[in-house]
């Protein structure tokens, strides 16, 4: 015989599933209980389960146990049956449904009306009962055959089953008994009748109508949107940091997000992942909604409830946008120098602060160690014959005009750009930039952050050195020669400003001899941290060989002009043949940097005004102060204040004559945003040590890119040669979890120079872009520290605020990119049927030489001598190279590069070809050999053929 948990236990009379004691209906169908009992319903005990009153379950089995007992008689110690073999007694219960009061109590009238009294007090087997398919495991009715399996109903052994116990249930119940029932976990409705478990959350239903309790879901812990810590769900403070839980935060307090999820499986990737590691569903196909405080163009965090964006004003919407131009992630998104700049300014001041305490507790004044006033900040060599500087003095013991002596020293009054008067230093480059400086004197206080007289004698110039920014601090130990006067830059009212930045450099660069010879466009750029763009105005300094359109670069400066732009003009330098006696015969000094004060069209005259940093020495032709060229009326408009030593209004068409170009720094309002990134230039095409920027836009933003190489101003002789820069655009094309990058066509790029740095000006439409910097006339230098490859900086500014983010790039980036650059920018050649070459020659510092293979089956044998080249290297090692080109491939055949910045180079080259049916050079290299000299792995990313794609 069974045990008592066996016989309380049942089975359901559609579906056969063995329910069990407690439960009132069938788990998987809802059908109920059958039985017969004589005890009335209102005997029944009743108590309240979630609001429901419900018949006391162990009432009813027990006494329908005892009935069950009686009948087969039936105890512990005989465990047997009437034939005496053991049996399991399966009682036919049927329970009342659980609901609400006001329901129960028309179902259990119907229940008193409805129950059958049994004929014996023996239950005994009636021929029209339900039984149960052994083959299917179904409950049948009265058939003898199987309604689901066509089995037939066996009914050896079993002489004595139980009579099942029937109530006859209104049609509205038996309506439900195949319905779909509903999960308590996760509120799923559709879990069929037959399953017993949810189909949504795998949650088990016997469990759930067995203990007879709702589920109730735990309370998640919370995120901090601070330290990303995991909180009690009970707390409301964070309990690393004490962020609010409720608080919401800016991008630039830090918030990280390491995840983002996927809108198709909702699975949780990791930030750097760029499809869902399930279901490879594209990061940028996912959409995420947005807080209502979160600005859909620029991405900043406003305040709760804001209208308007407090970063770019635009009206606050709600919508959906793609995270492929949203950022969920603050730690991608562009961080404002601005903001950094505050935070470098708050440090410099409390050190500052630091060194005045000290001082003033032991009554000195503050010398600089790392710069001291001795012969070693003067000059690259401590021995130096013609020394002017005979003593350092402070500003107290300076020997001043007899105008200033009635005033008192100061850091500054009133910038003009008359106070900048060049000393004994041959550094107009950097005076001619504080000349226009001095214009806007938002832009001195910028660069001093000591703006008031320090009796210490400590102070400190933030300035922009090779695209880095930096707080410098000196001393106002100024050299002076023995009479007491300033040899370098003056101090015009006692004004500090002007000799303190030029201090301040020279400690930058290593000494003041270091600041001989330049362009004013490089102290633009040291001054403001702004992007700089210099203009051509001879034929030769232009990388076609079209003429200059005079007009358009006339409408360029003066709309630079109205942008308030500041610039500088050369006069006579580049590659300009200069007649030294010409010049000053006009007044002029040639190789020499001026300061472009104002520009005009007034009645049909196209005007500019120049001024020498020497503070004299005026032009003297047209338009000079003395000219017959003016009326009164111009002279009265433009110049009011009658004449001023040093400033001279000028033609254009003679500003074309003697000057090879102007300067012109785009100094725009704080509604810009500035972004540094910096990276490495390895040589070969190793991509260990390389970085490729990926910029997210998502509205139509004008960009400037500018990249910055080391300067070579800290020895007399510097090691390291400058490097031939060259900043590319490219858009991305789609990206794989294999291809995180892949290189599209290209947008724009920068002029391949020579130089400190280079830039490029473009307006950038709503997509993904990749930003490469190149430079290779350093590739076979024997580098092997990395920790002295080449470093660059690279500056975006940009009028919206751009997702920029730094990423290894693929091994092939190189390849792509000239590949790209040489077909959009290069010349193009025919050389024969299925191949075409392309070159990049003029106006970029060298030699590119691509060569493609449309052909599907054959391959071109390349033969490209540049042996008669003058001044140059090579990416491959050598001036003569010999190449098998696949079908359908393009390679990038050589890349030659100036050596010096300053110097001379030719380019020579001749390219021979011819078709092959095999892969081998043949006759041209040696037996199995495809490339001469052979494509090392080292410059494999550079040089081996990409397919056509």
């Amino acid at each position: 015989m069974g045990s008592i948990a066996s016989v309380l236990q049942w089975h359901c009379s559609s579906c056969s599933l063995i329910n069990p004691t407690d439960r009132v209906t069938c788990i998987r169908c809802n059908v109920h209980r059958s039985y017969e009992c004589k005890k009335k319903v209102d005997q029944l005990k009743t108590r309240t389960i979630h609001g429901c009153p419900t018949p006391y379950v162990t009432d009813i089995l027990c006494a329908e146990a005892e009935i069950a007992a009686g009948a087969l008689r039936l105890d512990d110690a005989d465990p047997t049956n009437i034939d005496h073999k053991p049996s399991v007694v399966k009682l036919q219960f049927k329970s009342v449904i659980l609901q609400r009061r006001k329901s129960w109590n028309g179902f259990e009238d119907h229940l008193h009306a409805s129950i059958r009294p049994s004929k014996s007090s023996t239950l005994v087997t009636a021929e029209n009962d339900s039984w149960l398919c052994n083959t299917c495991r179904i409950r049948n009715c009265s058939t003898q055959q199987c309604q689901n399996c066509d089995s037939f109903r066996r009914t050896k052994g079993r002489k004595n089953e139980i009579a099942p116990i029937t109530i006859d249930m209104p049609n509205e119940f038996e309506k439900k008994s195949t319905s779909n029932w509903t999960c308590e976990k996760c509120s799923f409705t559709l879990n069929p009748f037959w399953s017993d478990s949810c189909e949504s959350c795998g949650w088990n239903a016997i469990t759930m109508m067995r203990d007879c309790v709702r589920y109730t879901p735990p309370k998640k812990k919370w995120a901090c949107k601070r330290c990303t810590l995991l909180n009690d769900p009970n707390t409301t403070v964070c309990n690393a940091c004490g962020g609010s839980k409720a608080k919401s935060l800016c991008p630039d307090d830090g918030t990280l997000r390491e995840f983002w999820t996927c809108d198709k499986c909702t699975l949780k990737n990791r930030i750097s992942a760029l499809v869902c590691k399930v279901c490879k569903t594209d990061k940028r196909a996912n959409k995420k909604r947005r807080s209502d405080s979160q600005c859909p163009t620029c991405t900043f965090d406003n305040e709760p409830n804001a209208k308007r964006c407090a970063m770019c004003h635009k009206h606050l919407e709600p919508e959906y946008y793609s995270s492929i131009l949203i950022s969920n992630h603050p730690k991608k998104q562009s961080e404002l120098m601005e903001n950094l700049r505050r935070i470098e300014e708050q440090e410099a001041r409390e050190k500052w602060n630091e060194i005045v305490l000290f001082c003033i507790q032991n009554s000195q004044e503050f010398v600089d160690d790392s710069f001291p006033p001795a012969a070693k900040s003067l000059y690259y060599t401590e021995k130096h014959e013609s020394c002017r500087v005979t003593q350092w003095l402070r500003p107290e013991s300076i020997i001043c005009s007899e105008l200033d002596k009635e005033s008192c020293w100061t850091v500054f009054r009133k910038p003009k750009p008359s106070d900048i008067i060049q000393g004994v230093l041959g550094n107009c480059w950097l005076l001619s930039a504080l000349t226009v400086l001095a214009e806007r004197e938002d832009l001195v206080r910028h660069v001093m952050v000591t703006k008031d007289y320090c009796q210490q004698g400590a102070y400190q110039v933030r300035l922009c050195k090779d695209g880095k920014w930096t707080t410098v601090l000196v001393d106002d130990l100024l050299p002076c020669d023995h009479r007491g006067n300033l040899v370098y830059s003056q101090a015009k009212r006692k004004q500090l400003w002007v000799p303190l930045i030029e201090k301040a450099i020279a400690k930058l660069h290593g000494c003041y001899e270091a600041l001989v010879s330049g362009r004013a466009i490089e102290g633009l750029a040291t001054l403001t941290g702004a992007p700089c763009e210099s203009v051509p105005l001879q034929p030769s300094s232009v990388p076609t060989e079209d003429e200059l359109d005079r007009d358009l670069i006339w409408a360029q400066l003066l709309s630079s002009r109205l942008a308030g732009f500041l610039m500088g003009a050369s006069c006579g330098g580049g590659n300009m043949k200069v007649d030294e006696d010409a010049y000053q015969n006009k007044g002029l000094r040639p190789r020499h940097a001026y300061s472009v004060l104002d520009v005009r069209d007034i009645d049909s005259h196209r005007l500019l005004k120049l001024r020498n940093p020497w503070g004299h020495f005026s032009w003297n032709g047209d338009w000079s102060d003395d000219s017959d060229m003016w009326s009164e009326k111009l002279k009265t408009m433009l110049m009011p204040d009658g004449c001023c030593e040093g400033v001279f209004w000028i033609s254009y068409d003679d500003v074309l004559k003697y000057f090879d170009c102007i300067d012109i720094c785009k100094v725009r309002n704080n509604m810009w945003n500035e972004v540094r990134l910096k990276g490495y230039l390895p040589p070969l095409s190793s991509t260990d040590h390389l970085s490729c920027v990926v910029l997210t836009v998502s509205e139509p933003t004008e960009a400037e890119f500018t990249l910055f190489q080391e300067g070579q101003r800290k020895s007399e002789k510097c090691n390291r040669s400058q490097l031939d820069l060259c900043v590319a655009v490219m858009r991305s094309r789609e990206v794989t979890s294999e291809k995180p990058i892949c290189i599209g066509r290209l947008v724009e790029h920068s002029k391949r120079q020579v130089r400190g740095f280079v830039s490029s000006h473009k307006m950038l439409e709503p997509d993904v872009y990749v930003v490469v910097c190149l430079a290779f006339n350093h590739w076979h230098t024997d580098l092997v520290d990395p920790s002295v490859y080449p470093e660059f900086v690279l500056a975006i500014h940009s009028s919206k605020r751009l997702l920029v983010e730094q990423v290894s790039p693929p091994s092939f980036v190189l390849a792509d990119t000239i590949i790209n650059l040489t077909l959009a920018k290069g010349q193009r050649h025919e050389g024969r049927e299925g191949m075409t070459a392309y070159y990049l020659t003029k106006g970029w510092a060298g030699l590119v030489v691509v060569v493609e293979n449309r052909h599907a089956n054959r391959w071109i044998h390349v033969k490209c001598d540049c042996q008669e080249s003058y001044n140059v290297m090579s990416t491959r090692g050598l001036l003569k190279t010999i190449d098998s080109v696949p079908p359908l491939h393009r390679q990038v055949i050589i890349v030659l590069t100036q050596l010096e910045g300053s110097g001379g180079f030719s380019i020579a080259h001749k390219l021979t070809h011819r078709l092959a049916n095999q892969a081998g050079l043949h006759d041209w290299g040696p037996p199995g050999c495809s490339h001469l000299p052979q494509i090392q792995k080292s410059i494999e990313g550079l040089h081996s053929p990409r397919l056509i794609t």
